[in-house]
């Protein structure tokens, strides 16, 4: 980091990662009316983020893990098996559909790499469920015991390689054998730390790792190669880097929902001492996209800060906390973190104007977005939300209805952008076409 970059305030950082994101690196556009395009919607999100100037008109995007495959009449384990046909399937849906930014294909995940390694924490498909099936299972499980927590706060990167990946990872389960790497201090003993890893379970699982490893770098080349052709064609990645809540890190893949829940009564002070952990590390990693490709938004999925899964004294004791410390954190470098309130944020909107002004993206799944705009829409972008079961069984004009009353509701002066409340598995061509084509049309700021 420059010390010229130490230097300058926040807001300052953040138009300078705008920039940066307007003029992609290593991208030649195809043509004019490209690079026109792709400028034309970094700005419109870049003013709806700030709340300085009112957008052009309201921006459209769809969150998606499958759906374009969907949309193109392709299985998703053939998108997760073949990076030439994933970019292949999220060019078209991009020519097709035309929206204003699109999720990463990169979601949908290396489904040889997983394969490799044994993954435990989902199913996907032809994976424990149907080879035809459309979505992800995650499988909750107590991947984190209880005991663990002391290991977790005093090591957290030791008690990753020797505690949770050999449980998540079934590939590394070996690792369980290892010792602990800190206590490669002295020539003496060298030895009898480096002897464990000649096991021949530990030497399998290392070739499993290397294997792994190949497959996910092959597969990340294809990626940004898509990356920069879709930005040529003039459309922009909407987030490249990911942070968590810290409590969601507990909750959803290490120790689960019900554990993690039941922590906050047997162990509350192990559950914020391991939260205190992970908050620069989650911040650390978050950054680490925008850091590398320039664009600054920092996809952030909420879980179990929502609505009814805690008490608003335990969500101002344990979650929101945190969650503001990680979104400050990435504020501060510049970042706009784009926080998906899955469930229900009608009982923290309040929280939110705790946030700077103009430095995030609150996008809201099943919250009364009425009352969003009136509590939080001079201080914050609000995002959402329209419903994804009208856009899986209503008809176009039931979808274009709904996005004109959204737009009416939320987008009056600016700071909001239409999308569906959740992350799309699938999608009715029509329905999709008419959440786009109305945005486009009806969402002109006049």
């Amino acid at each position: 980091m420059t010390q010229q970059w130490e230097k300058i305030s926040p807001t300052e950082r953040q138009e300078a990662m705008f920039e940066r994101w307007l003029s992609p690196e290593g991208v030649s556009f195809d043509s004019p009316e490209a690079k026109t395009a792709y400028r034309a919607r970094i700005t419109r999100l870049k003013d709806a983020v700030q709340l300085k100037k009112t957008p052009d008109r309201v921006p459209v995007f769809s969150l998606s893990t499958f759906m374009p495959a969907d949309l193109c009449r392709t299985l998703p384990r053939e998108v997760m098996y073949s990076a030439s046909k994933m970019a292949d399937v999220w060019t078209r849906y991009l020519e097709e559909y035309e929206p204003d930014y699109f999720g990463t294909p990169g979601d949908v995940g290396c489904g040889q790499m997983l394969d490799r390694l044994d993954l435990k924490t989902y199913n996907w498909p032809g994976h424990g469920i149907p080879e035809a099936a459309t979505c992800y299972q995650a499988l909750e499980k107590e991947y984190m015991r209880e005991e663990d927590y002391p290991a977790l706060i005093r090591d957290p990167s030791d008690f990753w390689l020797r505690r949770y990946l050999p449980r998540v990872f079934g590939a590394l389960a070996p690792f369980q054998q290892l010792p602990a790497l800190t206590g490669i201090v002295e020539l003496p003993g060298y030895t009898v730390h480096m002897a464990d890893f000649g096991s021949p379970e530990v030497r399998e699982a290392l070739n499993a790792l290397m294997d792994a490893g190949e497959m996910a770098y092959e597969w990340r080349a294809q990626l940004e190669t898509f990356h920069r052709k879709a930005a040529a064609k003039g459309w922009p990645a909407l987030a490249l880097g990911v942070a968590k809540a810290p409590f969601d890190y507990l909750a959803d893949t290490l120790r689960g929902t019900r554990h993690a829940l039941l922590d906050l009564y047997r162990r509350p002070d192990d559950v914020l001492k391991a939260q205190e952990v992970l908050l620069p590390l989650i911040i650390e990693g978050g950054l680490a996209g925008p850091r590398a490709t320039g664009n600054p938004i920092v996809f952030m999925p909420l879980h179990k800060g929502a609505d009814g899964f805690m008490s608003d004294e335990q969500f101002k004791a344990f979650y929101w906390p945190f969650l503001k410390r990680v979104i400050s954190g990435l504020v501060e470098e510049g970042c706009v973190p784009l926080c998906f309130a899955e469930g229900g944020y009608n009982t923290r909107l309040e929280y939110l104007n705790e946030l700077p002004k103009g430095s995030c993206i609150w996008l809201f799944d099943r919250t009364d977005m009425k009352r969003a705009k009136e509590i939080v829409g001079e201080t914050t972008c609000i995002a959402g939300n329209v419903s994804a079961g009208l856009l899986l069984t209503g008809t176009a004009d039931e979808v274009a209805a709904s996005c004109r009353e959204l737009i009416d509701t939320a987008g009056k002066g600016g700071g909001f952008m239409l999308c569906p409340g959740t992350a799309m598995d699938q999608g009715k061509p029509d329905t999709i076409r008419a959440m786009i084509s109305t945005t486009k049309k009806y969402g002109v700021y006049r």
